[in-house]
């Protein structure tokens, strides 16, 4: 997501409380955060390791080498700046869960858009093989040989489907994906598929 999450100095303390539960290596903090945020936010490495860097810099966390892993804890210093900064880390709880349901629905509203416009490029697609239609019958071919109007017809099922699964894929790790939301889906494509073979029965 664009959008920061995080305010100012937010993510360098939200780091501490992390430690403060137990040692973790940067891998593990940012998966930490991603669940945190129900998959809808990840940090990236760039964010991450140079606040680690400050951090054992004022001796807020130390770091140790585990095999091939670094792995950061927090100092006596550290838990003694999140106890006089406890107010602030009650805060940032409380600006996770607002910045948790916000990008939830952003989600949510991609999701229809997506739809939206699966349902705009259906129907101009049933126009345009309705119009081939009703203009000439088609020139026979071979078997396996598929017209233009088809293969462009499946390339945007297959364009929308990829878009929609990654929807709900987005929206399941959001938490916002339930049974009403897949009715809905359903119930649109139902209807899709009822237009599209209405539109292009052939004549008795």
């Amino acid at each position: 997501m664009n959008a920061p999450v995080f305010a100012h100095g937010q993510m360098r303390l939200y780091l501490l409380m992390l430690l403060a539960d137990s040692p973790k290596h940067g891998y593990e903090l940012m998966t930490a955060i991603e669940q945190r945020f129900n998959g809808t936010y990840v940090p990236s490495a760039g964010t991450i390791y140079p606040r680690l860097a400050k951090l054992a810099e004022d001796g807020l966390i130390a770091k140790r080498t585990v095999g091939r892993k670094t792995v950061y804890e927090i100092t006596d210093a550290g838990r003694a700046e999140l106890r006089a900064r406890r107010d602030e880390t009650e805060r940032i709880e409380r600006t996770i869960d607002t910045s948790v349901r916000r990008l939830a629905d952003d989600l949510r509203a991609d999701m229809r858009r997506s739809m939206a416009a699966l349902r705009a490029d259906m129907t101009a697609d049933e126009r345009d093989i309705a119009r081939a239609r009703r203009s000439a019958r088609p020139a026979p071919r071979a078997a396996d040989e598929a017209s233009g109007p088809l293969r462009e017809g499946q390339r945007v099922v297959e364009r929308y489907g990829r878009e929609l699964r990654e929807a709900l894929r987005a929206a399941d790790a959001a938490g916002s994906l339930d049974d009403a939301a897949v009715d809905a889906l359903r119930e649109g494509l139902d209807r899709l598929a009822r237009t599209l073979r209405d539109r292009t029965r052939r004549p008795r």
